[in-house]
């Protein structure tokens, strides 16, 4: 059985799409390609498709991650263009790389987030981000499936600045990662690094958190792009690519083993 890695976007309107829309449409794309899909058992089989730690629902993203397992080898590069063929623009499949190593859920420790502040300059967006950053701790509320939960933002923020409007922050040369500022008119773009802790702290919250600290309320709602996730590198406050010990593992074995798999066609 093989196994494969793809990383996937959701971009413009297709931001709206839920989890579940995309786990549908993904299911139609694995049938118009013809991938040699493995199988659950039991009364009800269900193709293996594991998703790691989705987006949710309005926010666009340029790094979301799934493995599935096949039955039959598959080039990855090749698997990766007819699953993106077969879906909406906007679902796009950026990359795809061979499973060489354990626990890819392990590996998505942080998310990095642009946040689009319309209608606020970035010299009040900057002095809300410092008064927050000042705090030890600054908790909010959020209404979960159990009720109203408290837990702390301020400890889950690994970084959090003010970056230049006029220049974008986009990730991968995605489409949301631009930014299209009108003359005249105030916008700030926050730049946030969020450690994946449990309960899960969402940019919502930190928006929340912002508001609390330093009366920061934006006169329309944020629009919020994941840029990245994967390993924290504490000490520079980088998040790197998950998929790279993957990439490092097969670049590592002997042509000789990878022979087979390197003529593979899907």
């Amino acid at each position: 059985m093989q196994r494969i890695r793809l990383r996937y976007t959701k971009r413009g309107r297709l931001r709206f799409t839920s989890h579940r829309d995309f786990q549908r449409a993904f299911e139609r794309a694995l049938r118009r390609s013809a991938v040699p899909m493995a199988y659950s058992a039991g009364f009800t089989p269900h193709p293996k498709v594991s998703y790691a730690n989705a987006a949710p629902t309005g926010v666009a993203s340029e790094a979301e991650y799934l493995e599935i397992a096949l039955t039959e080898v598959r080039d990855p590069e090749r698997l990766r263009a007819q699953l993106d063929a077969s879906l909406p623009p906007g679902l796009d499949v950026v990359d795809a790389v061979e499973v060489r190593t354990p626990n890819l859920a392990d590996r998505l420790q942080a998310s990095v987030w642009r946040i689009r502040l319309d209608g606020v300059p970035p010299e009040e967006a900057a002095r809300a981000a410092a008064a927050f950053l000042a705090e030890e701790s600054v908790e909010v509320e959020r209404l979960t499936k159990n009720g109203v939960r408290v837990f702390d933002t301020r400890g889950a923020v690994a970084s959090l600045e003010v970056a230049d409007a006029r220049s974008g922050d986009g990730a991968h040369g995605g489409a949301d990662g631009g930014a299209d500022v009108r003359p005249g008119r105030a916008c700030a773009i926050l730049r946030l690094v969020v450690r994946h802790a449990t309960p899960a702290v969402r940019p919502d919250d930190v928006l929340s958190g912002l508001r609390a600290t330093a009366d920061l309320a934006p006169p329309v709602p944020a629009e919020v792009t994941r840029l990245a996730q994967g390993p924290l590198d504490e000490e520079s406050g980088t998040v790197t690519d998950p998929l790279a010990a993957d990439r490092a593992a097969a670049s590592a074995v002997p042509p000789a083993t990878a022979g087979p798999r390197a003529t593979a066609t899907a």
